[in-house]
């Protein structure tokens, strides 16, 4: 009997509760498994690609954005994450879960995305942005709100409506599990505050457009198509999560259009926003100028230029005063055997001064005896 029950592609073993992961009569849950699982893997290595490119990252007002882009990360593949929350069975896990890391999540993400829109504002007026600490506080905070409000909104729903069991037959685990019990508009009315957060992502990517350096104003253009996306799909999930489902009679598509919303809102947040980032990261043009200059450093206009060209020149000068002071003959080589005429020296009769002074003195005297005589 058990065996008939249990649907075709999954264990007889298997629990109920994961039937969703396997059963093939329910495609959705298989599907959005392997998109779920695959963004998983995507957002890992998109972190690692982000964490790797750190070193080569020369622009401060581009090396500003990095913490805030790994934590957007981490939101992301959180979300996909909890995706298997809203695939499988429904327990006070399963359901607390749901309930507490959906909104945590998405404030995360639109968080990041709100001070990423603060700082292009900055960058498209003034040409820098604030402080990278000063980013980091900001997001911290603005998340941290969400995570106060999902808390004590669960908090007081459990507290409110303890656990009560079904059916006496049955252990304590299957008891009615409380986080399942909430009306679909209460869930949507708690995620007040991330709306305001896609709103105000909305309108400070838009005023980006107003700045007057046109570099900044195409790494908005990534911006403003996620806020516009992420504002398509959360209206499409509320509309089939409020209305549509209940009254076209498909009330069990409460999960999977709850999981459909994780799956695409993640995917687009990697491929229309992070994926562009982190190019952006290394294929800056200040960066490309400066790897520029160091492969041509002479073509280059600048002081150190300048002070390398008169150094230059003051050596080329001294070179040639020392060369001015240096006699002429040195240049010309002298072979020793020049003066050779094949004579020998000592036959060869070359008279000192001395001696021609004798001979005149001796002549004059031979002159003044011939006189006597």
């Amino acid at each position: 009997m058990a065996a008939n029950v249990t649907p075709q592609g999954c264990g007889p073993n298997l629990d109920s509760l994961y039937y969703n992961l396997c059963d093939r009569s329910a495609v959705w849950g298989i599907v959005l498994e392997a998109f779920a699982a695959a963004g998983i893997v995507f957002s890992f290595v998109l972190f690692i690609s982000l964490l790797a490119s750190i070193p080569f990252v020369e622009n401060k007002n581009r090396k500003s954005s990095i913490p805030l882009q790994a934590f957007f990360l981490v939101c992301t593949g959180g979300l996909f994450c909890i995706t298997f929350a809203f695939i499988v069975g429904k327990d006070f896990s399963t359901c607390g879960t749901r309930r507490f890391l959906f909104g945590v999540l998405f404030g995360g993400c639109f968080a990041c995305l709100l001070m990423q829109c603060v700082r292009l504002n900055f960058l498209a007026r003034h040409n820098s942005g604030p402080p990278t600490w000063v980013l980091c506080l900001g997001a911290l905070g603005l998340w941290l709100v969400e995570v106060v409000i999902n808390t004590e909104w669960l908090i007081i729903t459990v507290v409110r409506h303890p656990l009560r069991p079904t059916n006496t037959t049955i252990d304590a685990s299957r008891a009615t599990a409380t986080p399942c019990n909430i009306a679909n508009e209460d869930f949507v009315m708690a995620l007040i505050y991330v709306m305001t957060l896609i709103l105000a992502v909305v309108v400070a990517s838009l005023a980006i457009m107003g700045g007057k350096h046109n570099q900044w104003k195409k790494d908005a253009a990534c911006v403003v198509l996620t806020s516009f996306l992420s504002v398509g799909i959360w209206v499409a999930w509320i509309v089939m999560y409020v209305y549509g489902n209940e009254r076209a009679g498909n009330a069990t598509w409460d999960d999977p259009t709850l999981a459909i919303a994780l799956v695409a809102n993640a995917w687009v947040f990697l491929i229309v926003y992070t994926i562009p980032e982190i190019c952006c990261l290394t294929n800056d043009d200040e960066s490309e100028q400066s790897v520029g200059e160091d492969l041509y450093p002479n073509r280059g206009v600048g002081y150190e230029t300048i002070l390398k060209e008169q150094s230059s020149q003051n050596m080329f000068m001294e070179n040639k005063a020392f060369s001015m002071d240096e006699p002429n003959q040195a240049a010309k080589p002298v072979s020793p055997y020049s003066g050779y005429t094949g004579q020998l020296r000592s036959s060869v009769y070359q008279p000192t001064e001395l001696a021609l002074i004798t001979k005149a003195v001796g002549n004059g005297n031979g002159l003044h005896r011939t006189s006597q005589w």
